[in-house]
């Protein structure tokens, strides 16, 4: 990663007076008065990388600008004047000064940040042996090519472009039927337009004629306990060969297992796709795939089952079953608009009111949902064991055994799919306070098959208690090959974790703290990009979401961490206890996990083990029989065997229900809706199969392309800047009264001077930066600032990729109320021995300004000097240094940094050397004192923690 370091060599000559210039150093005994903080040039050199900024154009961003922004009225239009420059402020002490690189050179990595950089290293493959594997044994036309429509017209079925543009947007983004049945109906308007359809019915009957690329539902009556049910299904294995002959999947397919390593001498293994995982090795290496019939490319079968709502007020549901295959990588499963997750069953979701006895209503709902996924599973039978020949989109025909691996759920359907009891692990058969079976025994599943053979039926209740299951009759995985429905229960980060754990952890909060004391610190907490301020506190908060408890997890550590339990007791156990359950939640949502970081994540669940009786002696808990807790000791096993949790989040499935439940059932008449649903469905899919076949005769019929390259493109450029400035032309004084940078001149005059020379000693460019004579008096001022996180070498943050900072002053908004000014804490590159991990070469700043100089000062100020100047520049005021982490929370704490007059130090640096936002927590003692609010706790507040949990992407680096 490119950044600049902060105030060396780089670019600007400072509108100075050069006449003092000459530094002979028997002239050491005369004091010149300047503020500013005072950086030793030689342990910065911040110009290096701002060469890519010279001669740059204003770039433009699809972002407009806030009303908040609306600044033109303030704007000084004399850019050029001359302003006298202020009475002279006392000097300020030297600025804090990083480890030199020398003595950074004899510091060890630490043991996070080796571990973290290891996920940077090459990856070392070693392929399955076997060249059989996943072999093509034909070749076909690819699926765009046979797609059958008129060469010289993409658009058939439809006459023309216009016409296809109504009918998708009619379709996919329209109104409902009737609202366009009225505007067709328009005299004159399908003519006038040259549509080749003049009513709805008629277009319905055009997007039938569409090429089907999915297969259709159909309707079964499934028989349980004498009464009949209705499900609607599509064939599995049609869907699976729709799913693997997806044309925009063709280039990212997987075929064969892999072992990944961080190391050349394979030591450290590698986990992240479904692929590098042990249980695609195993499969492949099976006596039957392996010996008997060779040549075989394993399908892993995803399934995922969750009931959803659809109406809030009348109860109507759905029970949605949804299907992906692990050869599609994670990074498109994961994107719904991609396709990669079809629809392939709704369920029926009857509360069967007429069985009056509550077990056998619970017998009979959990025999009618494997009733009826046995059927829509029954063709990966046979599939699964002697294979079928499948076509990739790309046309390569190879024998693929479609293989049921993992079902995902939440707790409810987890206990449903395995048949074991209500607050019994789904895994293995111990207790739920036992937290000693994290890799096993798991249940047998030889002794469940047993059981579910037994004829007898008392006896067959007897061995079924006997294996720890439910007697349900014929389970749906019962007859599929390979399936291990025990080991097929997957990690799941949002009803496990955040709607888990962490939701018994912020409950446990909320019993042992004031509840007025907490509120207090949510509404006291700075502003930042990635943390949301709870205005009204969150005790009163109820029926949260999973985003809400993620909100919640970021600022937990920083609520609790300096809380002294009721009577005035430490609250280290407590406080301990949270850290380590922060730090499984997000070592946990790592994309990429290693033999170390599992370790980690073991050691995380180990510590909150070690603390959690507090809870308990405070009178919280009276057990720790929580299922979803037990659950996390299985982690590292089933990633270790299925790779990441973010293979199979339910919030994947979560998000589906919008488009394939909640927008489908909107569509009907509300009566009878799943006929109607499934038809709203079909004809969706064909229309969107069009789009994209539209867009590939569009493209020139190329050759089909990897979606994950194509994700995995960085941007141009690290920092996003808007096309023009928030305010274009802010004199000095203002940047002094509302942006709060007291010493402004005096930085500039010394960043200038650092430009210039970069070879002078701090007394040198003391000297050279007295008094300086401006040929301008005001700067252009930009509020907002956009950084890239991502790292080309790095496996992508998610939705963590873009960070944003702010240097806003206060102002009334449109209805005359007062908005708090927002100024960001940073981390900024001090020096080269700077990572992209750790806090080495890092000082932690508060953003004051973000400005650019007039062109004409540019060529006065920076006159001679070695390198152009960055075009963007910042105001910072700097923390102290980074020490040791806080023996109990581990986090960093800092504080002002400031002279012996108790003013603070800043600097002018590149905007470049910003690495990214840092969020801080004031360190509020027992109570938050009166008077500190969001908006002014950054300056009221003397010393803070470092938090870490802001996003992803700073657990990741901050360490």
């Amino acid at each position: 990663m490119d950044v600049d370091n902060g105030t060396g060599s780089e670019d600007d000559n400072n509108g100075v007076d050069e006449g003092d210039e000459e530094d002979n150093e028997e002239d050491d005994g005369i004091e010149y008065p300047i503020a500013g903080s005072l950086f030793d040039p030689e342990n910065n050199n911040d110009g290096a990388d701002d060469e890519g900024d010279e001669g740059r154009e204003d770039e433009e961003d699809e972002e407009d600008e806030e009303d908040e922004e609306d600044e033109d009225e303030d704007e000084d239009e004399e850019a050029g004047q001359w302003q006298p420059r202020p009475p002279s402020v006392p000097p300020l002490a030297q600025a804090p000064n990083p480890a030199t690189p020398a003595q950074e050179a004899e510091m060890p990595p630490p043991g996070r940040q080796r571990v973290e950089d290891a996920l940077r290293q090459p990856v070392h493959i070693k392929h399955f042996p076997l060249d059989s594997a996943g072999k093509p044994v034909d070749q076909r036309a690819t699926v765009f090519d046979s797609y059958g429509t008129d060469a010289s017209n993409p658009y058939a079925p439809f006459a023309s472009k216009m016409e296809w543009e109504i009918a998708r947007w009619s379709k996919l983004l329209g109104p409902g039927s009737n609202c366009l049945d009225r505007l067709l109906s328009i005299d004159g308007l399908p003519e006038a337009l040259g549509l080749s359809f003049s009513n709805v019915r008629h277009l319905n009957q055009i997007v039938d004629q569409l090429p089907t690329g999915r297969p259709r539902f159909r309707c079964k009556e499934i028989n349980v306990a004498g009464e009949t049910y209705e499900v609607y299904y599509r064939d599995a294995l049609e869907c699976i060969k729709c799913l693997y002959g997806d044309p925009n999947f063709a280039g990212d397919l997987i075929f064969k297992p892999e072992r990944h390593y961080v190391d050349a001498d394979c030591t450290m293994r590698m986990y992240h796709d479904m692929h590098t995982g042990k249980w695609w090795w195993d499969v492949q290496v099976s006596q039957s795939l392996h010996l008997v019939n060779p040549g075989a490319t394993v399908v892993p079968v995803i399934i995922s089952t969750d009931k959803t709502k659809l109406t809030t007020f009348k109860g109507k549901s759905a029970y949605p079953v949804y299907m992906t295959i692990g050869n599609i990588p994670k990074e498109i499963r994961r994107k719904p608009s991609l396709g990669s997750q079809i629809l392939l069953a709704y369920l029926p979701t009857t509360r069967l009111e007429h069985i009056t006895n509550k077990a056998a209503r619970r017998r009979t709902s959990a025999n009618l949902f494997h009733a009826c996924m046995r059927k829509i599973l029954e063709r990966l039978k046979d599939a699964g064991e002697f294979g079928v020949p499948m076509a990739s989109g790309d046309g390569v025909v190879r024998r693929c055994h479609p293989i049921f691996a993992a079902h995902v759920g939440d707790y409810p359907e987890q206990v449903l799919v395995t048949c074991v009891k209500y607050r019994k692990c789904p895994c293995c058969p111990a207790d739920l306070d036992d937290h000693s079976h994290a890799n096993g025994p798991f249940r047998d599943l030889e002794a469940v098959l047993d059981a579910l053979e037994t004829v007898d039926l008392l006896a067959r209740k007897r061995a079924c208690k006997a294996a720890g299951i439910k007697p349900i009759y014929r389970p749906y995985w019962q007859d599929l090959p390979y399936a291990d429905p025990f080991l097929s229960i997957t990690p799941d980060i949002l009803h496990q974790l955040y709607q888990g754990v962490i939701k018994h952890l912020v409950a446990w909060i909320k019993t042992v703290f004031s509840q007025t004391e907490i509120d207090a610190r949510c509404r006291s907490l700075p502003r930042n990009h990635h943390v949301r301020v709870f205005t009204n506190g969150i005790t009163n908060l109820y029926q949260l979401t999973g985003r809400e408890h993620a909100d919640i997890a970021r600022i937990l550590l920083g609520l609790v961490a300096d809380m002294p339990l009721p009577g005035g007791a430490s609250s280290a156990q407590l406080v301990r206890a949270v850290r380590a359950m922060l730090d499984f939640l997000y070592l946990s949502q790592y994309p990429v996990q290693t033999s170390e970081t599992l370790s980690m994540l073991q050691d995380a669940l180990t510590r909150f083990h070690d603390n959690k009786q507090i809870f308990i002696e405070l009178g919280v808990r009276d057990d720790w029989e929580i299922p979803k807790l037990h659950f996390l000791d299985h982690w590292e096993y089933l990633i270790r065997r299925l790779g990441t949790p973010d293979n199979f989040n339910t919030e994947y499935t979560e998000r589906l229900h919008i488009d394939l439940a909640k927008d489908a059932y909107e569509a009907t008449n509300c009566k009878d809706e799943l006929p109607q649903m499934t038809l709203w469905l079909e004809r969706r899919e064909k229309l969107v199969r069009h789009e994209r076949y539209i867009a590939w005769c569009l493209a020139g019929r190329p050759s089909l392309q990897s979606l994950t390259h194509l994700m995995h493109e960085p941007p141009p450029d690290r920092m996003k800047m808007t096309k023009h400035p928030s305010k274009k032309a802010v004199r000095f004084e203002k940047l002094r009264t509302e942006y709060g940078a007291t010493f402004f001149e005096d930085a500039l005059a010394r960043y200038a001077v650092e430009c210039r020379h970069p070879t002078y000693n701090a007394r040198q460019v003391e000297r050279a930066a007295f008094r300086p004579a401006f040929t301008f008096s005001s700067v252009a001022v930009y509020h907002k600032a956009k950084f890239w996180l991502g790292d080309v070498n790095n496996h992508r943050l998610s939705s963590d990729e873009w960070d944003a900072v702010h240097a806003t002053p206060a102002r009334h908004d449109k209805r005359g109320r007062h908005v708090d000014g927002q100024f960001d804490t940073v981390i900024v590159k001090v020096n080269d021995n700077a990572g992209y991990t750790g806090v080495q070469g890092y000082l932690v700043g508060q953003v004051r300004v973000i400005f650019s100089l007039p062109n004409h000062a540019l060529q006065h100020m920076f006159a001679g000097a070695i390198h152009q100047p960055p075009k963007y520049l910042a105001y910072v005021e700097w923390f102290t240094k980074f020490t040791t982490p806080h023996s109990v929370h581990g986090m960093y704490t800092i504080k002002r940094s400031l002279n012996e007059r108790g003013e603070r130090l800043a600097s002018i640096v590149s905007l470049r050397s910003v690495r990214r936002s840092t969020y801080l927590f004031p360190v509020f003692g027992p109570t938050v004192p009166p008077g500190w609010t969001s908006g002014n706790v950054l300056d009221r507040c003397p010393k803070f923690y470092v938090d870490p949990f802001s996003d992803r992407h700073a657990y990741h680096t901050i360490h």
